[in-house]
């Protein structure tokens, strides 16, 4: 490690998320230090590396993993350029922060299972960013309590202001409902097995081609009933809700208990506006947390396992979309080193 056991981190990506974590790192994140960035915009990877005292700017992954100042890499490129981010880290045995996808399909999210199996030992924490939302926290410590008995049924509602240019009906299940997909699998304890995909009537608000809103209802191997509400162009706001009912009760989150302003007649508050803002304080915890147990030579958080299995499910679900109708999740047998 650099100075003084101060982690040293490659920032693979210099786009609105990997610039949000070189921020987070250099002044929320305590113990570690941006000592690289890497972008295949050599300009952009500059300008974010003048920003950040004793930082290099690389375009080559493999470069910026090799020099004796990186200690562990977070990845935040596009999902393609993964796959072989990751078996370089592997090559050098780093510690890894992926953000979600893991991989952009089941197919390569195997095959990284496979190369971390032959480390002997974890190495990559996927970015599942809700695991580490407080409300989130809590209903899990509340389901896994038993307090409530068994859950029955997980209803979930996502919705954005508004979809990006070029947005598509498969990216509403690969880069939205893949959260759902993750927090599910988490919160329950259990895997997806079939998905199912329905459409009402789209909103005027979608832009062409884009059939929005959707209703998305996965199956598990434990009984469990989730249904998903996706919504991204809803106009208002960035919305985030579950609830769990289960046999002796439920529990609801993503209400927004924050600050209720009355003021000249009026009461009300605000309504976040992206993910970023909404879930500010789970990224904080997440790279916090990836960076506490790193320096203590763990991996904790979600595994290659955990992403390999979203990427499983999110194939099912967009040929669900696509085909129109149920269609089964296929995993391979879970390895003894994510049990």
């Amino acid at each position: 490690m650099t100075q003084r056991g101060t982690l040293g981190v490659a920032v693979i990506g210099t786009g609105r998320m990997g610039a949000d974590h070189v921020r987070r790192l250099s002044e929320v994140t305590s113990g570690a230090r941006v000592s690289a960035v890497v972008d295949v915009d050599a300009e952009r990877a500059k300008s974010v590396a003048a920003g950040v005292e004793a930082c290099t700017a690389y375009t080559d992954p493999a470069a910026a993993m090799a020099a004796d100042d990186v200690d562990a890499v977070l990845i935040a490129s596009p999902g393609p350029a993964h796959e072989a981010a990751l078996l370089t880290a592997f090559a050098h045995d780093l510690p890894v922060l992926c953000e979600k996808p893991l991989t952009p399909d089941a197919a390569s999210a195997l095959r990284i299972l496979e190369a971390e199996q032959k480390l002997g030992h974890r190495r990559v924490q996927v970015g599942f960013m809700r695991r580490y939302d407080t409300e989130y926290l809590k209903l899990k410590t509340l389901l896994d309590s038993g307090r409530l008995g068994r859950p029955l049924m997980l209803h979930n509602r996502h919705r954005n202001a508004a979809s990006p240019p070029g947005f598509t009906d498969a990216m509403l299940v690969n880069d939205s409902v893949v959260h759902e997909m993750d927090v599910t699998r988490w919160l329950l304890g259990q895997e997806i097995t079939a998905v199912t995909a329905l459409r009402p009537a789209p909103s005027r608000n979608a832009p062409e081609g884009l059939a929005d809103p959707q209703f998305l209802v996965f199956e598990t191997d434990g009984g469990a009933l989730v249904d998903v509400e996706i919504f991204v162009n809803c106009g208002f706001g960035y919305q985030v809700r579950a609830e769990a009912v289960c046999e002796r009760g439920t529990a609801r989150i993503g209400e927004e208990h924050a600050m209720v302003l009355h003021e000249a007649g009026r009461w009300g508050g605000s309504i976040a506006q992206d993910f970023v803002e909404r879930f500010a304080q789970a990224y904080d915890h997440e790279v916090q947390t990836w960076v506490d147990a790193t320096r203590r030579g763990e991996v904790t958080g979600p595994s290659t396992w955990d992403g390999y299995a979203a990427a499983a499910v999110c194939e099912a679900g967009v040929r669900a979309q696509r085909e129109g109708r149920r269609m089964e999740v296929g995993l391979v047998e879970r390895p003894a080193l994510y049990r």
